[in-house]
C-alpha cells in the first residue's frame, strides 16, 4: 500500500500527525469565517446551520486524507471537496460582492490560515521549527493546495511570504464580523459541543482565541488580558513538557497512526469521512 503524496519521512507527516496541532484548526476556522466571502460560502451550505458540527467533522476527516491517505484516497477526498465547492457561489448579501468557493483568492486565504495555524500550534505544543523546516512544510503543502484546485503559482513562494500575505489581509479592511462569523465564534465558545469534545473544548477554544492576530481577536470582540496571555503560555508549555510521555493514541491522531502502520507493512483501512447529509 502506498504512503500517499508525502510519506513517513515528510515534514507534512511529522507536523500533522500531532494531536495538539488539530487545535490550530479551530484558530484557522475563526480566521476563515472573518473573511466575508468565505463566510458567504459557508452560509450557502445546507448543513451549516442545521448541524455545524457534522459539517466541520466531515470536512476535517476529508482534509486529513490529503496528507495521510494513499494517493487514490487523497484524490478521492479532494474530489469530494472540489465537487462541493463547484456549487458554492452567488452574491454575498453582506458586501454585495460575488463569491465563488473556487475563487483563488478565497482558496488561498483558507489554505494560508490553516498552514500558519498548523505551524503555530506545532511550535507552541511540540517543538520549534527551523526556517528550513517551515519552508519544506510550505513546499510540501503546495501539493495539497493543488489537489483542492489552488494553483501553486497563486501561493507565495516562501513560508515567510505566506505569513506576510496573512498579515496584509489582517491589517486591511477585508475582514469583518458577519452573522456567519458571529455564529462560528459562538460555536467555538462552546454552544453546543459534542459530548466527546467537552472535556478538552474549553482549553481548545481558549487557545484558538488567544493565538488569533490582535485585529482579528478584536473583530470578534474577545477581551484578552495579560493574565490570560500568561495562562495560555503556561498551559502550552505544560502540554509541550508532557507530550513525550503520553501514550501514542493520545499523542498522534488516528489517520496518522493508521498511515504509520500501513507504512510499516500492515493492511489497514483508513477511517472514512461521514457521508454528506441530505
Amino acid at each position: 500500500m502506498d504512503s500517499g503524496f508525502f510519506g513517513p519521512d515528510s515534514t507534512t507527516w511529522r507536523i500533522n500527525q500531532e494531536m495538539t496541532v488539530l487545535f490550530g484548526g479551530v484558530r484557522a476556522l475563526l480566521m476563515h469565517a472573518a473573511h466575508p466571502l468565505v463566510a458567504a460560502g459557508a452560509r450557502q451550505t445546507a448543513t451549516y446551520r442545521r448541524d455545524p458540527w457534522a459539517r466541520l467533522l466531515r470536512t476535517l476527516s476529508l482534509q486529513l486524507l490529503l496528507p495521510f491517505g494513499t494517493k487514490d484516497e487523497a484524490r478521492h477526498a479532494a474530489d469530494r471537496i472540489n465537487n462541493l465547492h463547484t456549487v458554492i457561489n452567488g452574491t454575498d448579501p453582506v458586501t454585495g460582492e460575488r463569491y465563488d468557493a473556487l475563487d483563488p483568492e478565497l482558496l488561498l486565504w483558507v489554505h494560508a490560515c490553516l498552514e500558519e495555524s498548523t505551524v503555530l500550534f506545532y511550535e507552541r505544543t511540540v517543538r520549534p521549527l527551523t526556517d528550513t523546516q517551515k519552508q519544506r512544510f510550505h513546499e510540501e503543502n503546495l501539493v495539497a493546495a493543488e489537489l483542492v484546485l489552488l494553483s501553486r503559482d497563486r501561493v507565495p513562494a516562501t513560508y515567510q511570504g505566506l505569513t506576510d500575505y496573512i498579515a496584509g489581509v489582517v491589517h486591511s479592511d477585508r475582514l469583518m464580523l458577519t452573522d456567519v462569523a458571529s455564529e462560528v465564534a459562538d460555536l467555538v465558545r462552546g454552544e453546543p459541543v459534542p459530548l466527546h469534545l467537552k472535556p478538552i473544548w474549553k482549553f481548545i477554544s481558549f487557545a484558538a482565541m488567544g493565538t488569533l492576530p490582535g485585529p482579528v481577536r478584536a473583530l470578534y470582540g474577545y477581551q484578552w488580558t495579560d493574565r490570560q496571555g500568561w495562562l495560555l503560555d503556561t498551559n502550552m508549555r505544560m502540554l509541550k513538557r508532557v507530550r513525550p510521555y503520553l501514550p501514542r493514541r493520545f499523542r498522534l491522531i488516528l489517520p496518522a497512526r493508521v498511515a504509520l502502520r500501513r507504512a510499516a507493512g500492515e493492511e489497514l483501512p483508513m477511517p472514512k469521512p461521514p457521508s454528506r447529509s441530505a
